[in-house]
């Protein structure tokens, strides 16, 4: 087998397979229906009523969520943990008597479910005074990032957002050197060394091809700006979105339809991708009973479609494989999985009946899901191209023949206006 193709790490080999994750976008700005703020909104309005980590933990757990990822400080500098670089901070909040930490609370309750955790600290930082001195600031972040990469245990992923770093550079050699001497295995997201890369919108869609190797990133949904890499590097790609409307909470917001959900697992983890789904918690400090209500229904109708696979035994024969399955099934999907173990091979597949094409298209990776008109077979072709590609599975499903829901909501690629005090 040839070794010209950048391949996983074990590390990268597990988040890939996790699939799912869940995002809670939760701060300062949830307490002002702002999606972004400047930085001067008085900490002493961050009060939950009654924040409650669990909820949000059993939300995600009943969802098949594998790993979470918590806002800890977004572009406003407000911090959800007793830091001590800043007093713009839950300790300068009424919550908990100024002594309570958001990102101890959420590490607590999501591992006590086996859900593995993750944290956002946004770059751009619009309360710090210091940011506009480069080299103060690199030491500032990099004094917050030890902190929560030193206080929490494990993580799993950090997401660097690169929304508002426009043309700026950090010191991302001082910064990776917290990552990599205290959290080795964590995924990286999308900026310094990163290891797992941004899908390129914020509507949770991938696009065929879907490749884990590449040389270019883009940087943030406002601008054309790209991070590129020396070297073609293995760096799958995250597809972020909200259930609603805004990535923070907002009175005025709503869940989105079941069918764009559905739309979604569609595009995202049915193309090869991860996906990690953003669930804000209100000003109480929960996931709102209605967004629960809309989670639990999505989560109810793909395990209705997708809960009773038939895997197919697979021969590989000139040009592919044949896919065997008990006679006479009958099924309106197919999900196909690579082998991508030492690196991503498929690049273009077609799935057979009788010589007639139920299915086509270009990478599979994680896994690759078709729809189509019902069919009923006992014996299916795959043919494959690439360089000694390997094929791992084939599932079959019959869901009565049901569709990829439709997106009806395209996020905005304007920039948000910040609120400010």
């Amino acid at each position: 087998m040839t070794d010209n193709h950048p391949m996983p790490t074990p590390q990268q080999l597990a988040w890939q397979r996790m699939r799912l994750g869940v995002f809670l976008h939760f701060g300062i700005n949830t307490f002002f229906g702002a999606e972004w703020s400047d930085g001067t909104l008085p900490a002493e309005a961050f009060d939950p009523s009654a924040l409650d980590a669990d909820q949000w933990a059993e939300t995600a757990q009943a969802i098949g969520a594998r790993y979470a990822v918590l806002t800890a400080k977004h572009h406003d500098g407000f911090c959800l943990w007793q830091t001590d670089t800043t007093s713009y901070s839950v300790a300068s909040s009424p919550w908990r008597d100024g002594k309570g930490d958001v990102v101890e609370e959420f590490v607590t309750a999501f591992r006590r479910r086996g859900i593995a955790v993750g944290l956002y600290l946004s770059p751009w930082d619009r309360n710090a005074g210091c940011y506009p001195d480069a080299a103060a600031y690199d030491e500032f972040y990099v004094r917050q990032l030890t902190e929560l990469c030193t206080r929490y245990g494990d993580l799993v992923e950090i997401w660097f957002d690169g929304a508002g770093s426009e043309g700026r550079q950090y010191d991302w050699d001082k910064i990776m050197t917290v990552i990599h001497e205290h959290q080795p295995d964590a995924m990286v997201f999308n900026m310094g060394v990163p290891t797992i890369r941004w899908v390129g919108n914020e509507d949770g869609m991938a696009a065929d091809p879907v490749e884990y190797a590449t040389t270019v990133l883009d940087l943030n949904n406002y601008g054309d700006e790209t991070i590129s890499q020396e070297v073609e590097r293995y760096l799958p790609p995250e597809c972020d979105v909200s259930i609603r409307r805004g990535w923070f909470w907002a009175e005025e917001d709503e869940p989105k339809s079941l069918e764009h959900l559905i739309g979604i697992h569609y595009r995202s983890v049915g193309m090869g991708a991860g996906l990690l789904l953003n669930l804000p918690p209100d000003r109480r400090g929960l996931i709102p009973e209605e967004d629960v209500a809309r989670l639990l229904e999505w989560r109810q109708e793909l395990d209705s479609r997708f809960g009773a696979p038939v895997e197919a035994e697979l021969t590989r024969i000139d040009g592919g494989w044949r896919a065997v399955l008990p006679p006479g099934t009958r099924f309106d999907h197919i999900a196909l999985e690579e082998d991508y173990s030492r690196g991503q091979r498929i690049t273009g597949h077609r799935v057979l009946l009788d010589g007639r094409e139920l299915a086509a298209g270009l990478t599979v990776g994680e896994h690759r899901l078709h729809a189509f008109t019902p069919a009923v077979a006992g014996e299916l072709v795959v043919e494959v191209e690439g360089d000694e590609p390997r094929l791992a599975r084939l599932l079959v499903f019959d869901t009565g023949g049901r569709k990829a829901g439709e997106l009806d909501y395209i996020a905005p690629t304007v920039e948000p206006d910040a609120k400010g005090a």
